[in-house]
């Protein structure tokens, strides 16, 4: 029996040295190593979401930016697009507004041909071209529409038709306005225009001077005779200003019955 005390303090006294005594020192030792590796996570999980954020929000910018840079490509491309459109726009607009203002120009010419043409009642022959011999400008006798215009065929070696001539000249001084009109009109169709000219500085003639064509003067013969081809005769007849022409006069008239005549011509126009 006291052996088994012995025995049984002595188990006692072992178990109270024995390791398990220590448990609550190494549960306290345990505890903080696993705390250590928890923190440890945290902070590893933390570091690396904050370096994907990093990435994130770098990897965002950076997208951003090409799409900023690429938003202000487009834009050039658009402004450039949209300078160059105006810039055909406003050639479009130069290139129309041009053939609007020719066409323009040639509808009124055209409008105001047709009504000079339409207002005029003058005989056919009217509309044949004639140059004037001292200026070498084209016109017709349609073209004095509105004026009074006195016609005398002649010719150069006329003496007849030099009297006659300078009764003309007589008559113009005492004429004012650019309403009457005086053409001496050679029949001498194969003259050239030059030796008329110098014909008319000679003599001092001041009237208008041109050579009548073939064809004008067959057409004048053809409505007054053969006697307006006779320049001795010192024909002449007038053309009123609505076109209107008078019976054919023969014979040297003064300068002041050279007045008369244009001026009744005037009136009664």
């Amino acid at each position: 029996m006291r052996s088994m005390l012995i025995i049984l303090t002595f188990s006692l006294l072992l178990s109270a040295c024995s390791p398990s005594a220590a448990d609550p020192v190494a549960t306290a030792e345990t505890i903080p190593t696993e705390t250590m590796m928890d923190s440890d996570m945290d902070m590893t999980e933390e570091a690396m979401m904050d370096s994907d954020m990093d990435m994130t929000e770098e990897a965002m910018m950076d997208s951003d930016m090409d799409m900023t840079e690429e938003a202000d490509h487009m834009m050039d491309s658009d402004m450039d697009m949209t300078e160059e459109a105006d810039h055909m726009m406003d050639s479009d607009m130069d290139m129309t507004e041009e053939p609007m203002d020719s066409d323009m120009d040639m509808t009124e010419e055209a409008m105001m041909d047709s009504d000079m043409d339409m207002a005029y009642q003058g005989p056919e022959w009217a509309q044949l071209e004639l140059v004037n011999a001292r200026t070498g400008e084209s016109f017709r006798l349609a073209d004095l529409a509105g004026k009074v215009v006195f016609i005398e065929p002649m010719a150069t070696w006329c003496s007849n038709c030099r009297t006659q001539q300078g009764h003309v000249r007589t008559a113009m001084e005492s004429l004012s306005g650019e309403e009457f009109v005086f053409l001496s009109l050679s029949v001498e169709t194969n003259i050239d225009a030059a030796t008329l000219a110098n014909y008319a500085g000679q003599n001092n003639f001041p009237q208008m001077f041109a050579v009548a064509t073939p064809e004008m003067l067959n057409a004048l013969v053809g409505q007054f005779g053969r006697t307006i081809s006779n320049p001795p005769s010192t024909p002449h007849f007038i053309i009123a200003p609505d076109g209107t022409v008078s019976a054919l006069s023969t014979g040297i008239h003064s300068a002041e019955e050279i007045a008369a005549q244009v001026r009744a011509a005037q009136g009664g126009s």
